[in-house]
């Protein structure tokens, strides 16, 4: 896992007693920053459709997911709001900070929310952002990382487990209260296909319109909760440096050719231009009814770590309305005696289940798998289609159009991240809800449901060709695809049996 802190060569100097190193290139005086498009202009003619509808977009490859974001930073006139369970500091987090500072530099008001579980910050850092005039950033259940020691962190677990586990994994992108990206990806290289080693196969739906509403207010929801903190009330630390100072590194960072690819910009230039083309063909479809769900902060109050959510409740009862076929792609699939009678309930009346979650080879997550191999069985048992995904699937090779991707002589390893259903081809759903008790019952999430039978059958075609053989194994009863890994990766999995399903 990633974490939200500024690398050395960017913030070089923090104590009082050091200075900066006087930068010899100036990257950005090559670079013309003003954008000759404003949101208000490209959505002026959607005006009618907007008012009672929500334009729907899948995003499916990491590079254009990313781009849109960049144009939608560089296009925002109003508000920028920011929610997601991992924030990195890699290539892919270093410049979406240079957009939102620019963003802010000419007005636009950004608010920043992140769960603390993944937060490794300096505090000069993290003030520094916050310290911006137009700029805000809120720490989500401040139990683990700012602003406590080791002490601190062991009496949290102690005094209040479940509270320590309950973390925020919604993930929305809100600009303007008008156009929001949500899904499964999080700020992070390997989520937009610009990591080395790893990369997901993940997905995010951009909504245009009536439901960015209902996504508006949701954030706000947990931006004025009390479990929202803000920086300067967690840390006592005073900026020894010029915030300035800090914020032209910055952007010298994302300025340099060799950290953002000239080619990317122009990418971001002509989304105009696509946007106008995805109008034009059909692709941005018009829907009556997208249902924008998601969990409260704090999620439940039930004793124990049970207890659901709303995002659960909705889920079970999309499950339990199916009709003739459930497709889900979940990248945890830990499940418990209620999920795994959904699935009997729903195999007894006909309906054909089918499931695409990570194999051994694929998985990030050692501890998730194990909780899904110990019930695999028994999974299986209920007549469902499992189906494990490859880390060299090909699909690969249509997903990840990136420019990193088609600059080097291999692939990395593929795993699944994305988490979708696909219910009877009439209703698709896109968010950040795996399937495993952590998601039901701890973690807050959120997903958008479509009521729209083109972007469902369009989803249920993406997820048909992700468990074509080229790209997933079908594990059965005689039949699983863990002998693909060596002795070693089996054993770290195998010693994982240790952690309770419960908190998986």
């Amino acid at each position: 896992m990633k974490r939200f802190y500024f690398v050395f060569f960017i913030l070089i100097a923090c104590s009082k007693d050091e200075k900066y190193p006087r930068i010899d290139d100036d990257f950005c005086s090559q670079i013309h920053f003003s954008s000759p498009h404003i949101l208000s202009e490209q959505l002026a003619p959607l005006a009618e459709l907007t008012a009672t509808k929500t334009g729907v977009y899948t995003l499916e490859e990491g590079d254009n997911s990313m781009i849109s974001r960049a144009w939608l930073t560089e296009s925002a006139e109003k508000t920028i709001d920011i929610q997601y369970f991992i924030f990195s500091a890699d290539n892919i987090g270093l410049i979406a900070l240079d957009y939102l500072i620019r963003a802010a530099d000419r007005g636009v008001q950004v608010r920043i929310l992140i769960d603390d579980i993944m937060v490794e910050a300096d505090a000069d850092d993290l003030l520094a952002l916050d310290g911006h005039p137009n700029l805000s950033i809120k720490v989500y259940n401040p139990t683990a990382n700012i602003g406590k020691n080791l002490p601190k962190k062991l009496y949290s677990i102690a005094t209040d487990f479940k509270g320590f586990n309950q973390r925020m994994h919604n993930k929305t992108f809100i600009v303007d209260g008008q156009v929001v990206i949500t899904g499964g990806r999080n700020i992070a290289d390997e989520y937009f296909d610009y990591d080395h080693e790893y990369n997901f196969r993940d997905r995010d739906v951009l909504l245009i319109g009536k439901t960015a509403v209902d996504v508006q207010n949701s954030f706000n929801l947990f931006w004025d909760n009390s479990k929202s903190v803000s920086i300067s009330a967690l840390v006592n630390d005073e900026l020894e440096l010029n915030s300035d100072i800090k914020f032209e590194y910055l952007h010298q960072y994302a300025c340099n050719p060799a950290n953002f690819w000239p080619q990317v910009r122009e990418k971001i230039k002509r989304v105009p231009v696509a946007f106008k083309q995805i109008q034009e063909s059909g692709d941005l479809v018009w829907v009556d009814r997208v249902d924008f769900v998601s969990d409260v902060p704090g999620k439940n109050k039930a004793d124990g770590l049970a207890g659901g959510g709303v995002c659960t409740d909705t889920l079970i009862s999309l499950l339990k309305r199916a009709t003739k076929s459930i497709y889900i792609q979940s990248p945890y699939l830990v499940t418990t005696p209620l999920s795994q009678k959904l699935f009997l309930d729903a195999v007894q009346r006909g309906v054909d289940v089918r499931v695409l979650t990570n194999s051994i080879s694929s998985t990030d997550n050692y501890e998730a798998f194990s909780g899904y191999q110990r019930e695999r069985e028994t999974l299986l048992n209920t007549g469902i289609q499992i189906y494990e995904f490859k880390p060299d699937a090909v699909v690969r090779m249509k997903i990840m159009t990136g420019a990193l991707q088609q600059e080097m002589n291999y692939t990395p390893i593929f795993g699944l991240h994305a988490k979708s259903i696909v219910i009877d081809s009439e209703i698709a759903v896109i968010g950040t809800f795996n399937l495993d008790p952590r998601s039901a019952n701890l973690n807050t999430e959120c997903v958008a449901v479509i009521y729209d039978s083109k972007i469902a059958t369009n989803l249920f075609h993406a997820m048909e060709e992700d468990i074509k053989p080229e790209n997933a194994w079908h594990t059965t009863l005689a039949y699983n695809p863990d002998s693909e890994v060596g002795r070693m990766k089996r054993f770290k999995i195998w010693l994982r049996g240790v952690v309770p399903k419960s908190i998986l």
